[in-house]
């Protein structure tokens, strides 16, 4: 069974980022931005109180500190330092989650901190420390320093697959700094192609091994709501 997943509650103040309310009815789970790289207090408590009315489960979404970057450049930051990032973000989501009788299903990194985790095992151990204060299950991709080093962790570990991004050949993500659209059949076919088969095509066509507990979708990428409902079409067989 796979569940479907879109990083959102991204807006901030007066601005708007992506349709979050038209995407609910084709999304299991929302990854939701804590504040770092998108959201603020509203944003965030409206997000959560959006995923409880439609029955969505909510996860963090925290990332480096880089408003400015969308959380979509590296940052160089100690252990300890980064630990504390991370836990930072998160304890300010599960208060608005408690406040709606919610419980925090997963943690998600964002953006670069979730590509250098998954080249980095020490990145990775930063983000494994916080997330053991909160006692849940981290996201990210297998074959990568994600599931070597969040897959030691009793909480458990969530493999994901990107239908709207693109893989390179050794199977590693390429995270751009702006989304551009994708063609919803093409998503959708591909989406049921990890699944089933447990393989994804690279930009340069080479089958590459991929595990796909759940399939991601992003609030930003043009045309997301057309995208998430194909997937979501696709995947009725294998939905959680």
């Amino acid at each position: 069974m796979v569940a479907i997943n879109c990083d959102m509650g991204e807006a901030y103040s007066i601005y708007k980022c992506g349709d979050d309310e038209g995407l609910m009815p084709y999304i299991t789970v929302a990854n939701v931005a804590c504040g770092f790289h998108a959201s603020d207090p509203v944003v965030m408590q409206k997000t959560v109180r959006l995923c409880k009315e439609h029955s969505v489960k909510v996860g963090a979404h925290p990332s480096f500190p880089d408003r400015d970057g969308f959380g979509r450049r590296e940052m160089k930051m100690d252990a300890d330092e980064l630990t504390a990032t991370v836990a930072y973000q998160v304890g300010a989501l599960t208060g608005f989650l408690r406040a709606e009788g919610m419980q925090l299903n997963h943690i998600k990194p964002h953006g670069a901190l979730y590509g250098l985790a998954s080249r980095d095992a020490d990145v990775a151990t930063a983000i494994a420390n916080a997330a053991d204060y909160f006692d849940v299950p981290l996201m990210g991709m297998a074959n990568t320093q994600h599931e070597a080093v969040w897959g030691k962790r009793s909480q458990g570990f969530i493999a994901e697959y990107y239908t709207d991004l693109d893989y390179r050949d050794d199977g590693s993500l390429i995270i751009t700094r702006e989304h551009v659209a994708y063609e919803p059949a093409d998503a959708a076919e591909r989406s049921v192609r990890a699944v089933r088969e447990g393989v994804a095509s690279s930009i340069d066509g080479k089958d590459i091994p991929m595990r796909a507990d759940c399939i991601c979708v992003h609030s930003d990428t043009p045309g997301a709501v057309d995208l998430a409902k194909a997937v979501h079409e696709a995947l009725q067989p294998y939905l959680t």
